[in-house]
């Protein structure tokens, strides 16, 4: 649609110029030069108006992509559990969009402050569990400077075992268990 608004204020100047080209001879009376002059006016305006509309289109285009840059933004921020495999403490590949978003805002808010609270499922004695979260918490504490938060705004917490999101001892709970959650103390 911009192109289409282009083309046209395009054509109405390329015809308005053919237009005086081929009437100015130079054996034209005054008032001829003047009508000419007249259709030359109205072609510029013609072909300004049609930029100013592609020019205001594409701003209208981007405020929307912006918009939805925003939004896709706010819903990757939204995301602040990580889950991890069994006694692992490697960042899967399903988290890292979201850890770059909140890394980005890091970045660009130096005042904003979190928490990195590392978790374990209860296997292993608590001691263990103790440090694999905090393993897992440093983990995405350095994902996140690697990316461009400051040291400053990151602290890590580890509560191993003893603050499970799901009680129960299956698969599933031990799963939900295994992970990392990102506190904002403020933004």
């Amino acid at each position: 649609m911009q192109k289409t608004a282009l083309y046209k204020a395009l054509g109405i100047a390329f015809g308005a110029l053919l237009v005086t080209a081929c009437a100015n001879n130079g054996d034209l009376e005054e008032g001829a030069g003047a009508a000419t002059t007249a259709t030359e006016q109205q072609a510029n305006e013609a072909a300004d108006s049609a930029t100013t509309g592609v020019e205001s289109a594409s701003l209208q285009g981007e405020q929307m992509m912006s918009d939805a840059e925003k939004a896709a933004q706010q819903a990757l921020l939204d995301i602040t559990v990580f889950y991890f495999d069994f006694d692992q403490s490697s960042i899967k590949e399903s988290g890292k969009a979201a850890l770059s978003a909140h890394a980005a805002y890091l970045a660009s808010n130096s005042s904003a402050r979190i928490v990195l609270e590392g978790h374990a499922d209860e296997r292993g004695t608590p001691e263990y569990n103790l440090a694999l979260g905090e393993r897992r918490a440093i983990a995405v504490r350095q994902f996140l400077m690697a990316k461009g938060a400051s040291s400053s705004q990151v602290k890590v917490v580890s509560f191993g075992e003893e603050k499970p999101a799901v009680t129960g001892s299956t698969s599933s709970a031990y799963a939900k268990n295994r992970r990392v959650e990102v506190k904002y103390q403020s933004r």
